[in-house]
């Protein structure tokens, strides 16, 4: 409420006035300890967090055909000029490309919201038509897998999986198709695919043993594919948040990622077992 009554904030926004009045009457009248259903209608709504939980924003996206626009909104004016707003944009592109299946994305960025302006030209967007008021940019779908896997050669914290456990992988994701994989599919396109007698001994490979330290939780977990996932003897499906967050990871990596409730933190303190160090590449 704070945020859509700060015309600081306000003035920038691309969103016609009548949405955030919608989301103000939302929140000032309705009373239900959930709104998940009332502010996805006619799009959808995700809550920006930094790294520490505490909201700072929001992001909205809106597809129409093939197409979807983002808008965003860092509604903490104490962020700005942290470069929230680009993670906030790389989340909402992984939301609109993997999720919602766009082809292109579209942003419409006031001509005097210089932080935004410069906050999408770096995550690869592109002028396409521009008004006296208004910049429109867009990224096609393409285009953002190019920057993924190019990034990715250049990226030193970057994942690594061999091209057996790419081909399979690749399976589950055209199976499953929906949200749960999300994830997942979005690190097999940015990781650096190696020949499996070739990967490095330290790298968390599917069917790996490894013992990781979640907040102050040790754990010692088994990677393996979704149909051998046994939570009762570590068996975990890499399907899963933290299965998925380790992938391709090596002994030693602090990930933060996020799951549903929170944000996690990951420590991969060793590899005990990988199957391609050992030689056993028929798993």
């Amino acid at each position: 409420m704070d945020w859509l009554e700060d015309e600081s904030v306000t003035r920038y926004l691309s969103d016609s006035r009548h949405v955030s009045r919608f989301i103000e009457q939302v929140l000032g009248r309705v009373q239900l300890p959930i709104l998940t259903h009332l502010f996805n209608q006619g799009g959808r709504f995700f809550m920006a967090y930094d790294r520490h939980d505490v909201p700072v924003g929001f992001v909205r996206l809106v597809k129409t055909g093939a197409d979807c626009e983002m808008v965003l909104v860092i509604g903490d004016r104490e962020q700005w000029g942290r470069r929230l707003g680009a993670s906030a944009i790389r989340e909402g592109m992984k939301l609109a490309f993997f999720d919602m299946r766009a082809d292109k994305l579209i942003a419409k960025i006031h001509v005097d919201n210089a932080r935004s302006l410069k906050a999408f030209l770096r995550c690869g967007f592109v002028l396409e038509n521009e008004t006296p008021s208004l910049k429109s940019f867009s990224l096609s779908s393409e285009h953002y897998l190019r920057q993924l896997r190019e990034s990715a050669l250049d990226d030193p914290a970057g994942i690594y999986i061999t091209e057996i456990d790419e081909a399979r992988l690749r399976t589950i994701v055209a199976l499953e198709h929906d949200s749960d994989v999300m994830e997942l599919e979005h690190e097999i396109e940015r990781a650096i695919v190696v020949d499996a007698r070739q990967v490095a001994p330290d790298i968390v490979t599917m069917n790996s043993r490894a013992l990781l330290r979640l907040d102050d939780e040790a754990m010692e977990v088994f990677l393996v594919y979704p149909e051998e996932a046994d939570n009762s003897t570590g068996k975990l499906s890499v399907c899963s948040d933290i299965g998925t967050a380790i992938l391709g990871y090596k002994e030693g990596d602090a990930i933060d990622w996020r799951m549903p409730d929170r944000t996690r933190h990951i420590w991969i303190e060793k590899v005990l077992y990988q199957p391609e160090a050992e030689g056993d590449f028929h798993l």
